[in-house]
């Protein structure tokens, strides 16, 4: 280990879902983004497309789904063209889960995720031994399979059963129910402290949490307030040869760079580089892309 701590990258990175055969970005503009999942077509509110679409309204008209918000955060409405399938089968890679059209606008994953993902499958690959891995946020369980897939054992954890109970359904979708994932329905911050007190190690940390979240007996997250002492026993949690922890978050006040200061002193003490940035997603056939959200990940 380095008593100096991780080298902090000096320059933002943009990490880029350019799209798969399951999904793209095939327009953008006044507001809104034209996304296609697998069969559907779907139109949602974005405020930073402050450009013109490029395709012509018919092509916007002709979506399959269309989320109205309610507010400017995430509720609001759907209304669809037809009567949609409850859910759908989608992959990226060796992974498959199902779409659904949730009440918060969104599909049941984040595509702009597959960059992490990426990065995430080729990391475990190159590791010579099984790591443990530990996502905490895991939601759908995306992440977690991409892992298990790799050949990592999991340990998934999130607040919300109905997301857990989805996640193993992508388990058994995608074949991976052999696979050593554990699904823990648990506080975050809970679970961890928890782990900590056994004195449990995880190769590998990612962790993706929301600005606002309440765990199963009522436990209220709050990002600013809470996320620093959970990546305190982020820290605690990490093997002395643990290989990454990577942090992601979606909200508007935060930034690439505050994750990197946060994570350089969860780290003190380490060697290793830590990376951050923003996650974008690239619009087909065009020069646009969308920031979606800020990470920071570190690398032994």
């Amino acid at each position: 280990m380095s008593r100096s701590g991780p080298v902090v990258a000096d320059a933002p990175g943009l990490m880029r879902t350019t799209g798969w055969s399951d999904y793209a970005l095939l327009d953008s503009g006044a507001g809104r983004k034209l996304e296609r999942y697998g069969r559907y077509t779907v139109v949602r509110p974005e405020p930073q497309c402050l450009w013109r679409p490029a395709l012509p309204p018919d092509a916007w008209a002709a979506a399959d789904a269309v989320f109205d918000p309610a507010d400017e955060e995430d509720a609001g409405r759907w209304r669809f063209r037809e009567t949609p399938t409850e859910a759908w089968p989608l992959g990226w890679g060796e992974v498959r889960f199902l779409g659904r059209f949730t009440s918060f606008r969104h599909l049941a994953f984040f595509p702009e995720q597959a960059a992490n993902w990426a990065w995430l499958d080729q990391r475990i690959r190159g590791l010579a031994d099984q790591p443990k891995v530990l996502n905490l946020f895991g939601y759908t369980g995306v992440a977690s399979l991409v892992m298990a897939a790799a050949g990592a054992a999991v340990t998934h954890v999130d607040a919300s059963r109905r997301a857990v109970g989805w996640a193993r359904e992508n388990a058994q979708l995608s074949g991976l129910t052999e696979r050593p994932v554990r699904w823990i329905v648990e506080d975050a911050r809970k679970y961890a402290a928890r782990e900590a007190r056994r004195g449990s190690r995880y190769d590998g940390i990612i962790l993706d949490p929301p600005k606002y979240g309440r765990g199963p007996a009522g436990e209220v997250w709050r990002l600013f307030e809470d996320l620093p002492d959970l990546m305190g026993l982020c820290g605690e949690l990490l093997s002395d040869n643990a290989s990454f922890l990577v942090l992601n978050a979606y909200a508007e006040r935060i930034s690439g760079a505050a994750l990197s200061g946060l994570l350089a002193e969860t780290l003190a003490g380490r060697g290793g580089r830590i990376e951050w940035g923003e996650l974008a997603l690239a619009q087909a056939g065009a020069e646009r892309q969308i920031g979606m959200s800020f990470y920071a990940r570190w690398a032994a």
